[in-house]
Order: C-alpha cells, then sequence, then structure tokens
C-alpha cells in the first residue's frame, strides 16, 4: 500500500492531489503498475481529477478498481468508467 496526501499551495496550480502524490511515490520507490486505488475522504462523492484520473489509467490496467467513498458507504468503479476514451494507456 503506498499513500498519499493533498498537498495545497497558495498558487492552486502547483498543488498536488493525494492520487497523483500516491502514484508518484510509488514509481519513485520503483512501482510501475498499480493494481487498484482507493479515495479516502471526509465527504462523500469525492472522485479522482481529470489530472488525476489520466495519471491512473497511465499507470493501472482500464478495468482496475477504483474505491471512493459514497453516500452509501463505498463505490466501487474502474479508470475506463472514470475516464472513457482516455488516451496513452498503460505504458
Amino acid at each position: 500500500m503506498i499513500t498519499g496526501v493533498n498537498v495545497e499551495n497558495g498558487s492552486y496550480g502547483l498543488t498536488i492531489c493525494a492520487e497523483r502524490c500516491a502514484v508518484f511515490a510509488g514509481v519513485a520507490a520503483g512501482y510501475r503498475r498499480f493494481r487498484a486505488a482507493a479515495i479516502v475522504a471526509r465527504s462523500p462523492g469525492i472522485t479522482p481529477c481529470g489530472a488525476c484520473r489520466q495519471v491512473l489509467n497511465e499507470f493501472m490496467d482500464p478495468s482496475a478498481p477504483v474505491f471512493y467513498p459514497d453516500a452509501s458507504g463505498v463505490r466501487r468503479t474502474t479508470i475506463a468508467q472514470l475516464l472513457p476514451d482516455a488516451f496513452g494507456g498503460p505504458t
């Protein structure tokens, strides 16, 4: 398990989301493919942003599960469902 956190910055474009933080930490540790992603948030309905979806798409199989909180607990989806017609799949 590799964790990441949101890192906010006064210049919004320089912030990093937890999903990308975790993927990049994993890559720095030598991992190149990830089997699943789980988003933990205080509020339901928090899904990866567009930039995170693209990064996850490049490091995960399109059918890999992505878990995130929703009003009834935890929802399971896939990168392919979150980012249909994505470009630049796994390498």
